[in-house]
């Protein structure tokens, strides 16, 4: 078995070891397809990775092992890596900051299978620039999600809000609106809350906003609870570990209507098509929530069942 591998990524060759090292069982991918699949799609992947805390879900054994997640940067890590030092009740956190392709295969050669990105940035920690919806499935399979997906993106032109879809390469998907970072979080997810019940309460048989799971009696769950300060998501063109390494991709809203399509659509074999492809771009200008609240009121929409 080879025991390193040097992997050239811009300006730095980051040395992989046990590359062989089989990080997908089922799909017999390792970690050197791992710290490639991160070096090609640094390009795309960057861009909304930069300035922006992580938090690092490791599978050193692989991903049929339980696996952890880590915050601080470990004391190992070069000084080249990108740190920002974030407070925390009672002290400190020192984050990583994916700012290069370097980066990216370095947290790969240390099993980091998926990378979970904050919503703010680093230099401005309490205003997000992003504001998500994380649509989470009942038992009504894939379908609910669609549906859900497409209700909220016409919400959200109503209020002459942008809206960016991601799947997850989990169970969902996820509904982003960029934000100029004026907002505080509390303000933010305040926001976001009412929209989503705004959102239930035109579909009450099909969607809620109930946290409790047995209250949802089936009906697709609408999650606005990352947008916090510290909270994270997973971050645009991370691989997920599960089986297939599916990723969580940014799509366009017609592949909405690709009945194939689910939130574990793109793979890490996929980045050719990752590559070839923007559906983000270009990058929609961040929003003031001022007016799209003000809307809300004038509207009436606000008023919940």
């Amino acid at each position: 078995m080879t025991e390193t591998l040097k992997v050239r990524a811009g300006r730095r060759a980051v040395t992989v070891s046990r590359p062989e090292k089989v990080l997908f069982p089922e799909d017999g991918l390792t970690k050197a397809d791992l710290a490639e699949y991160y070096r090609a799609v640094a390009p795309r992947m960057l861009p909304h990775l930069r300035g922006r805390p992580l938090t690092l879900e490791r599978h050193p054994g692989g991903v049929g092992d339980r696996g952890f997640f880590q915050k601080d940067v470990p004391d190992h890590f070069p000084d080249w890596v990108g740190r920002a030092e974030m407070p925390k009740e009672g002290g400190t956190v020192t984050y990583v900051l994916a700012e290069d392709a370097a980066t990216l295969v370095l947290l790969a050669d240390q099993g980091s299978v998926t990378l979970h990105r904050w919503l703010s940035k680093a230099d401005r920690p309490h205003h997000p620039d992003r504001l998500v919806f994380d649509l989470d499935p009942s038992e009504e399979g894939f379908g609910a999600v669609r549906d859900a997906a497409r209700w909220l993106r016409d919400l959200l032109d109503e209020l002459e809000l942008p809206s960016l879809l991601m799947t997850t390469g989990s169970r969902g998907l996820h509904v982003l609106v960029p934000l100029d970072r004026k907002a505080p979080y509390d303000d933010v997810r305040a926001f976001a809350s009412d929209v989503a019940g705004v959102l239930a309460a035109r579909h009450p048989d099909r969607l809620t906003t109930e946290v409790r799971k047995k209250a949802r009696e089936g009906r697709l769950y609408l999650d606005v609870q990352r947008n916090a300060y510290g909270q994270t998501v997973v971050a645009p063109y991370t691989v997920r570990a599960r089986a297939g390494a599916p990723v969580a991709a940014p799509v366009g809203w017609g592949d909405l209507d690709d009945p194939e399509f689910d939130a574990r659509a793109r793979r890490l074999t996929d980045v050719d098509l990752l590559l070839k492809e923007d559906p983000w771009g270009p990058a929609p200008r961040g929003r003031s929530l001022r007016a799209a609240a003000d809307r809300l009121r004038r509207t009436g929409l606000r008023a919940r069942p």
